[in-house]
């Protein structure tokens, strides 16, 4: 009877693994053909698979219009394009001098598109440059290389805007009364030969030399130029002058100051580049003159200040449109 019971003991045995796997088997299987959820098959899932879910809606960019060539790091891909808009000069050093201050533009911040216009005497002329920009589908800000409100600002460059209304675009504010503009304004001077000790110097003064506009709030952005740079030169008196369409005249400002006793006057130079008024104006200098702005790096900082302003009211705007 010993073979019959071990025969018994080994088919017991058998049906025992049998039921323990069909058991394992079954603890696999879920209810309704549901299938194991991602977490169960994949610990740690591929970092370049994504869900079956729609993406997550995203925040219209400023203007949302894709670039004309690819943007590098540090500029988002649908920037408007920066159009810097000189005066123009039949001096061939000005349109030079501007294309050197907007390539320190472009090393501020790469991948931007930035472009050169003129509102007349140069090429490229700014209605020209805005149509190819509606022809590319781009947006823009335009950034007066102007120092305040006048004319040009006011009026020019809106009404080029409105001749392509298929075009995106807002005018920023001019360069205007800023630190930035100071800071360039006082260096020049300082290269121009003027010394620190010069700034409280009673016999010393300077005089602000800049194009000039019959627009009040041109006169009144000026003076507010004057006043930073005085303080920013120690205290000296800055007599704003000008070389058209507004009084007082660069001599006259220089015999108010040497009415006041102030006969070693400087003459700084409130101009993008070289041209006919930047010349005059140096040449009425009793002392020194400084040079035009030019290129310097804190008027191309200025320049991006600008632009990124007019983005940031743009966006508010559009903001505000959605509320």
């Amino acid at each position: 009877m010993t073979e019959p019971d071990s025969t018994f003991a080994n088919a017991a045995e058998l049906l025992g693994r049998i039921t323990e796997q069909l058991g394992t088997q079954l603890g696999h299987l879920r209810p309704y053909g549901h299938r194991p959820r991602k977490q169960e098959q994949e610990v740690t899932p591929p970092m370049n698979i994504t869900g079956r879910a729609a993406p997550a809606p995203t925040d219209p960019a400023p203007v949302g219009i894709a670039p004309a060539r690819p943007a590098l790091a540090g500029t988002a891909p649908t920037a408007p394009t920066l159009v810097a808009v000189g005066h123009g000069s039949r001096d061939p050093r000005a349109r030079a001098t501007l294309n050197r201050l907007l390539d320190r533009v472009r090393e501020l911040r790469p991948g931007l598109d930035v472009r050169l216009a003129h509102i007349e005497l140069n090429t490229p002329l700014l209605d020209t440059t805005l149509a190819g920009l509606a022809a590319e589908g781009r947006d823009a800000v335009l950034v007066p290389l102007l120092f305040a409100p006048g004319h040009h600002v006011t009026h020019d460059l809106p009404a080029a805007l409105a001749a392509e209304p298929a075009l995106r675009a807002r005018v920023a504010e001019p360069l205007g009364a800023h630190p930035l503009l100071v800071e360039a304004l006082a260096d020049r001077l300082a290269r121009a030969g003027w010394d620190t000790e010069d700034g409280t110097s009673a016999g010393t003064g300077v005089v602000l030399a800049s194009a000039g506009s019959r627009d009040p709030r041109s006169g009144a952005e000026i003076r507010r130029i004057a006043a930073l740079l005085g303080e920013r030169l120690g205290g000296v008196p800055v007599v704003p002058a000008y070389t058209s369409a507004a009084a007082p005249t660069v001599p006259e400002a220089v015999h108010a100051l040497a009415a006041r006793g102030r006969h070693r006057v400087a003459v700084a130079s409130c101009f993008t580049a070289p041209g006919l008024f930047a010349t005059r104006a140096a040449a009425h200098a009793p002392w020194i003159a400084a040079a035009p702005l030019g290129a310097h790096p804190a008027l191309a900082r200025l320049v991006l200040h600008r632009y990124d302003a007019a983005l940031r009211a743009t966006t508010r705007e559009r903001e505000l449109a959605t509320v």
